[in-house]
């Protein structure tokens, strides 16, 4: 070990520090918020925030301890306490690694951008062979090395990274903000002021309550398509998102008011995603003189579209999301990270989207859960920044934690595009340069370690689409007519519907409007071009527009019947589409603008029209929905688009054109030209050079400027909500959209300890591939649903039942939403599908909510049977917050996806893997048995990653891994879940 590095370490580990300067020390231990503010994004379009206070005692007095470990919390809370600020007092006015704080100058001279903390002032080699993306790790690790919330031991691990990450050795991270969205967003500031309340009746002071890392939460989930095809939708549409959401608004605009450092960017303003990347955005950080890079978590897993930008960015659940809001460390496992070598360059007509479709293919089938992948080689100049972000944006379809871009120079470009001052990119470069972030194309890179190895030529990457279930499953563009005709005839599956020979042909007529159609299997019945996926993309949507103006200059027309949509990631989108002069060809195809959110790609898609419905349901075809999102599960997209397939905006307007994915585009005509020829894909298509020019022309730097200077402005419909000024929430019992959540029922400052899992029942005995699509509330309500019932009883009318995800605030909404999707499969139905269960005492076919309440009302506990990547999907909070409160006390799958293990960790739930090759079916377990989980009744007595032994009243044993994977998980299932171990910490103070 290099000297500098030993003695730091040793300094570290004993104790001892020395004392940095008046200025660093400021904003090494205060929140950002109270630090000056950062130089990106730029002076003229400041970011607005609340003025901070002084740092309350729960950030003097609490950081640091939440995440101490949880065997600390035995002792008596007035020593603990003591102990703690004795150690903090001391941490806060230090850092060890001071020594290597080292000044950054200007590139023409003069006054300093500020100071860093030096990667290579550390004279250590292991450095040059770390990922770049595990080097923000180091960054971090060091910049809040105070031997308490972080140590050397933390440092030496990240810095010894090629040998410990295959040990999965615990780290502590602190990202450098937290970015929210409405539907995620609004639970997790419901749980702010939860928490607020259960301080105060613990007898403590609820305004220790606030976020202490910048917040940003972007309200870009609610809007629905409900007009479309019309001048007017935008319009129609936010009226009705107003109405439906009012209640909701108003709670979010009391938080951006009540809780200091959180900034709420009003609805109509674009895609949380898009706008991160086109503006919240820092890259770099200069907080009170100290430069650091830009990092994120946020609480929709499609925060990795920042890994594009060179931000270290993931999604996390929102109980995650909520303790970096308290500026605390995130305990994570050490990651492995997949190198992706990238050569050559796409070829003419080939999409970012299809590039993404393959990579997502390539490295599904690599296997990345849990890892990062890191991007290099000479292909990654010939990719746009736009580009990137769409392959990062993918990660959770490809199941990585991130996908990584470091920045480059086509990083410093993308900036310069979108606004950000000459100062500001400079001092990205400089720091970046200076601190070994930045991949220079030009230069020699030193040879970097990797844990595995994938490579793709760009020139190889085809046309494509992935379909019809998952975003994983691609099929090229010349075989989707063989590939469609083979899900036809495959047993119901990922890739098959059993359609009969005979009924493969079926047609279907009805009036649409008094005029006569017709509909069959693979018609297309919505196609929406959405999602921050590739609306973020000039290349994809200009090229899309392009396709649209060939098509209306042939004289080709979509039917009538087939919903298209528009929906635009930023206002940018509109003034580069107007711009170009392509929008008119767009609105004549019925691609109108419909709201600037992420819409169908969500699962807003509005209702079809009624004639089309019946046609569908009524003759039982299996529709089909084209959409450029990044999502297609079952049951997302439109309940009655079996069907849905994920493409890029020009292939979306292709489909809409054919009405058909029952098509091959290289024989059969897309159809018929104005004067009677047949006309071709290839007719339509544009060309790179095409796509190019058009946008060199049309997206101007002005345009992002002119953008964001108004988005906090708000709408008149926005500003004229009214709403409390009080410090605790105003909770109104009869409220349908807002509830307080039973988190704290009866809570006192003990701990409750690990509960027996005794003589449960199986809610649900579920196969591979459960999705949190599955498990967590999304979508319409179901009329019959318990969720309905309980809004009729309160004399809601089915015509404003909105969506669960409007309803995110209301815990009794959406726990009966829980495992509520109407394509969920259980083995308890014998292939049934729906959302449906068997009470095992009874016998009796319940929905599932009503079967867990019954169970609750005996007296029963109850765990779920599931098989590989149990939660795969969106890092939903509810996923993990809707079974506990139906009271699911452990899951047992054969693998669970990283941030839904996590998240069932975080609401004390038991997640534990069966041991490899071993699964409910190879030990005979049906479901029907009851189960005893022996786990140590003392927490200091359970360790993470033991093993579990699993017993059943029929005589079964079998050994389970334990999954809760860090003492710090450990600490939450002592106290309950995260929320009551933070309460708890915080009224100690």
């Amino acid at each position: 070990m290099p000297p500098l590095t030993s003695a730091l370490l040793s300094r570290s580990t004993t104790g001892s520090s020395t004392r940095v300067s008046a200025a660093a020390a400021a904003a090494i231990s205060r929140p950002a918020a109270d630090a000056a503010p950062s130089s990106s994004p730029p002076p003229s379009r400041p970011i607005p925030r609340p003025r901070p206070s002084p740092a309350s005692p729960f950030a003097s007095g609490l950081a640091g301890r939440l995440f101490s470990g949880h065997r600390a919390t035995a002792r008596s809370a007035s020593s603990a306490t003591a102990v703690f600020e004795r150690r903090f007092a001391s941490a806060a006015t230090r850092n060890t690694y001071d020594e290597i704080l080292t000044g950054l100058g200007r590139p023409g001279g003069g006054e300093e951008f500020g100071k860093y903390y030096s990667l290579p002032a550390l004279s250590d080699p292991r450095i040059d062979r770390l990922p770049y993306s595990i080097r923000i790790l180091l960054e971090s690790a060091i910049r809040n090395c105070d031997d308490f919330q972080v140590t050397g031991k933390d440092v030496e691990k990240i810095l010894d990274w090629e040998n410990s990450a295959p040990k999965q050795v615990e780290i502590p991270f602190k990202p450098a903000r937290v970015l929210l969205q409405d539907f995620t967003g609004v639970p997790a500031v419901v749980d702010l002021a939860c928490l607020r309340d259960a301080v105060s009746k613990l007898g403590s002071d609820p305004n220790k309550i606030n976020p202490l890392v910048p917040v940003d939460l972007v309200i870009d989930h609610s809007v629905q398509v409900d007009v479309a095809r019309s001048q007017n939708a935008v319009q129609a549409n936010m009226e009705l998102e107003f109405h439906r959401n009012k209640e909701r608004f108003g709670f979010l605009k009391w938080g951006s008011s009540a809780f200091r450092n959180m900034l709420v960017v009003p609805p109509g303003s674009g895609i949380v995603h898009q706008v991160n990347l086109e503006y919240l955005a820092r890259v770099v950080f200069n907080n009170g003189g100290i430069l650091y890079p830009d990092s994120v978590v946020g609480t929709d897993s499609h925060t990795t579209m920042i890994d594009g930008l060179g931000v270290a960015g993931w999604g996390v659940g929102g109980i995650e999301a909520e303790a970096a809001m308290l500026g605390q460390p995130m305990s994570m496992v050490l990651p492995g990270v997949v190198g992706f070598k990238l050569s050559g360059k796409l070829r003419n007509g080939v999409t970012a989207t299809d590039l993404v479709l393959t990579v997502t293919q390539m490295l599904r089938k690599h296997g990345v859960v849990g890892k990062f992948v890191e991007f290099y080689g000479q292909g990654m100049s010939e990719l746009s920044l736009a580009d990137r972000a769409t392959i990062a944006n993918m990660s959770p379809e490809y199941g990585a934690t991130m996908g990584f871009f470091p920045v480059d120079a086509k990083t410093l470009d993308y900036l310069k595009l979108t606004g950000r001052s000459d100062d500001t990119v400079a001092m990205v470069e400089s720091y970046l340069r200076a601190n070994k972030m930045f991949v220079d194309h030009n230069q020699v890179e030193a040879e970097r370690v990797y844990s595995s190895y994938l490579e793709l030529n760009l020139e190889e990457v085809e046309p494509c689409l992935s379909g019809p279930k998952r975003p994983h499953d691609r099929v090229t563009l010349k075989n989707m007519k063989s590939d469609w005709h083979s899900c036809l005839d495959n047993n119901v599956g990922f890739k098959g519907f059993a359609v009969p020979k005979e009924s493969q042909g079926k047609v279907a007529e009805f009036s649409f409007h008094g005029t006569p159609a017709k509909i069959k299997h693979g018609d297309v019945v919505i196609a929406a071009i959405t999602s921050c996926t590739n609306t973020s993309n000039p290349n994809v949507m200009l090229g899309a527009a392009l396709v649209a103006k060939k098509a209306c200059e042939l004289g080709l027309e979509v039917k009538p019947w087939i919903k298209t949509s528009l929906a635009p990631g930023s206002g940018v989108v509109k003034k580069y589409l107007d711009k170009s002069g392509l929008q008119k060809y767009l609105d004549q195809l019925g691609f109108h603008i419909v709201g600037y959110g992420c819409t169908t790609c969500i699962g807003n898609s509005g209702e079809l029209d009624e004639s089309v419905s019946a046609a569908i349901s009524e003759n039982d075809i299996v529709a089909a929905a084209v959409l450029s999102g990044n999502r297609n599960f079952e049951g997302r997209v439109h309940p009655l688009t079996r069907a849905n397939y994920l493409a890029s905006p020009p292939l979306v307007v292709a489909y809409a054109l054919a009405g058909t994915v029952n098509i091959d585009f290289e024989k059969e005509p897309i159809g018929i030209s104005k004067d009677g020829k047949e006309v071709y894909f290839r007719d339509i298509w544009p060309s790179t050079e095409e796509i190019a020019e058009v946008v060199k022309t049309s997206v101007l730097p002005d345009m992002f400027k002119s953008t964001y200077e108004a988005i906090t402005k708000g709408n008149p419909m926005w500003n004229e909500l009214s709403v409390s000024t009080r410090t605790l929430y105003p909770w109104d019992p009869s409220s349908t959209y807002i509830h307080e959540p039973p988190y704290f029922k009866d809570m006192t400052m003990t701990p409750p300890g690990p509960r027996p899992v005794k003589d449960a029942y199986c809610l649900l005995n579920f196969g591979d591939s459960i999705t949190t699509d599955h498990i967590s509330p999304a979508g319409s309500i179901h009329p019959d649903s318990p969720a309905a019932k309980f809004l009729k009883e309160r004399g809601v009318e089915r015509k404003d039942f909105n969506s669960y995800g409007s309803r995110r605030g209301n815990d009794e909404i959406m726990a009966r939403g829980t495992f509520a999707n109407i394509r969920l499969v259980n083995k308890f139905l014998k292939g049934e599908v729906g959302p449906k269960t068997i009470h095992v005492p009874s016998g009796e076919k319940l929905a599932v909510f009503d079967a867990a309440m019954k169970y609750k009302n005996e007296g029963h506990d109850t765990i779920i049977l599931a098989g590989a990547e149990y939660g795969s999907g969106s890092s939903r909070d509810w996923a993990a917050k809707g079974p506990m409160l139906q009271g699911v006390k452990a899951v047992i799958a054969k693998s669970f996806e990283r941030i839904h293990r996590s998240n069932l960790a975080g609401m004390g739930i038991i997640p534990l893997c069966f041991k490899a090759g071993e699964d409910a079916d190879t030990l005979g377990l049906t479901g029907h048995e009851r189960y005893t989980i022996h786990l140590p009744t003392n927490v200091s007595d359970i360790k993470p990653g033991q093993d579990v032994t699993v017993t059943t009243d029929t005589g079964k044993s079998f050994a389970c891994t334990l999954r809760f994977d860090t003492e710090v998980e450990l600490a939450y299932y002592d106290h309950g879940g995260i929320l009551p171990y933070v309460t708890r910490k915080i009224a100690e103070q």
